[in-house]
């Protein structure tokens, strides 16, 4: 099970990489194990201002549709477009190409109450 370190996390099994402030988003190996075979990465709220926990968007699978929430507060400023055509990136490369969307960061104490890998690992029984 792939954890990187430098990497914060959420319950609902989301990666975060904070660069200043703007945060990259996406889901975690675990999730896209659990999830199976990814068809369609859905994400309506570019530009869009959330709260944290609301969600941003869904993932579809073979087997089920799940909801993406929201990590931290802010503005959705991009979301992965090549998801749009290649879904199977979240399958096959979910830290990497397979990101979902980037926020620009309204609330940075929010990073606080992100799980950092061992606790997320945890988590997950890792």
């Amino acid at each position: 099970m792939n954890v990187p370190a430098d990497l914060k996390y959420t319950k609902d099994h989301e990666w975060v990489k904070i660069e200043g402030d703007i945060a990259t988003v996406g889901v975690t190996d675990f999730a896209q194990g659990e999830l199976g075979d990814i068809v369609y990465v859905e994400v309506e709220t570019v530009d869009e201002t959330l709260d944290r926990e609301e969600v941003f968007g869904t993932v579809e699978a073979v087997k089920t549709v799940s909801d993406l929430f929201l990590p931290l507060s802010g503005e959705i400023i991009e979301f992965n477009e090549n998801l749009e055509d290649e879904p199977e990136q979240v399958n096959s490369d979910p830290y990497g190409d397979g990101w979902m969307i980037k926020i620009k960061i309204s609330n940075q104490e929010e990073i606080e109450d992100l799980l950092d890998a061992e606790a997320y690992k945890e988590i997950i029984g890792g």
